[in-house]
């Protein structure tokens, strides 16, 4: 592009010509200047639309930077190339943010909700949602639903409804489904992120091997590393011609059947079983103890009216792998089971 004499070299876009360039986003793409607001009305950004400074929030936040010591399938992960569920969101960011551009969603609120979407997590992933459940009045410790209480009360961020619309329902058991196509995509992007990214993390720790890998996949995807990309097509190409986030059949057959198999071989092995035991032990003893306890959950932490159940609960379910086997050991000695 050649600049004329006189003409600036840079210049500002402020949130205006940011709402402008989305007019020509797809005609289901969620805009700015639709959004449904924030629960605390506040001054809008000079220079960001409402999904943009979502994204910022989130990036900023100490949940947030949690992640990058949170278990995405093997707890308190060794060695430097493991999948952490920090690098995991990263992941699902990136893929979310590439579908939407290709089909013309809005790409900082699909950004904004993949970034959050696992934010609630507690430490040993999964396992911490089993050993939490008996301790909350539904029976079900849910890392979504926990996600958008930290976001709302814990560390309030005073997010926009659409941002955390799409991380109460990123995940397919959660019903009512996504409201906006971009939550939908982040969907989509989560499982494409960890069914990829945990097979790396299987063939380095040993738990599978080529052999193992449904045929369907290759026939399908190709080469593993090709895979992510493939992926992504399937959804994209779907939904361009159906007109709704989606994937095609024979993809999601595919896509399906592999992840029956990392149940079987790798979430739910006994290896993983083995690890499952010891820290849902750690989980729930921590748990009791600061229910027994609540003088030693930090003043500032939750909101001091809580009973000490909800107190204990949300403030171990904010440890890290590595903060809840530092406090394990500092409360009770070595934690049983545990391969250092």
């Amino acid at each position: 592009m050649t600049i004329r004499a006189g003409e600036p070299a840079l210049r500002i876009r402020d949130r205006r010509d940011r709402e402008k360039a989305e007019a020509a986003l797809s005609p289901i793409a969620t805009r700015s200047t639709h959004s449904r607001g924030r629960h605390e009305p506040e001054p809008v950004h000079e220079l960001l639309t409402p999904f943009q400074v979502d994204r910022d929030r989130l990036l900023f936040s100490k949940a947030f930077r949690r992640l990058r010591n949170k278990t995405q399938v093997f707890p308190d992960p060794p060695g430097d190339h493991v999948i952490t569920r920090l690098t995991h969101t990263i992941h699902v960011a990136q893929i979310g943010r590439s579908m939407a551009v290709a089909l013309g969603l809005n790409e900082s609120l699909t950004e904004a909700i993949c970034l959050g979407h696992d934010i609630g997590h507690s430490p040993f992933g999964h396992v911490g949602e089993d050993a939490l459940s008996p301790y909350v009045e539904e029976g079900d410790w849910h890392h979504a639903a926990h996600g958008i209480r930290l976001l709302n009360v814990l560390e309030p961020l005073n997010l926009t409804w659409e941002t955390l619309d799409g991380i109460r329902a990123h995940t397919w058991r959660i019903e009512p489904a996504p409201t906006t196509p971009e939550g939908m995509l982040c969907r989509f992007a989560d499982r494409i992120a960890y069914l990829t990214h945990d097979l790396d993390d299987a063939y380095r720790h040993g738990a599978l091997s080529p052999q193992d890998i449904p045929t369907e996949m290759f026939e399908r995807f190709g080469p593993p590393d090709q895979w992510v990309t493939a992926m992504s097509r399937a959804v994209i190409d779907q939904s361009a011609g159906g007109g709704e986030v989606s994937m095609d059949p024979e993809a999601l057959s595919a896509m399906t059947r592999f992840r029956t198999m990392m149940f079987e071989r790798v979430y739910e092995s006994p290896a993983r079983l083995r690890e499952h035991r010891w820290a849902a032990g750690v989980i729930t003893r921590l748990v009791e103890h600061y229910i027994r306890h609540p003088d030693r959950v930090p003043d500032g932490f939750g909101l001091a009216d809580d009973p000490p159940r909800v107190r204990a609960v949300d403030y171990v379910a904010g440890f890290t792998d590595r903060a809840a086997i530092s406090a394990y050991e500092t409360l009770f000695g070595e934690i049983p089971g545990l391969q250092n």
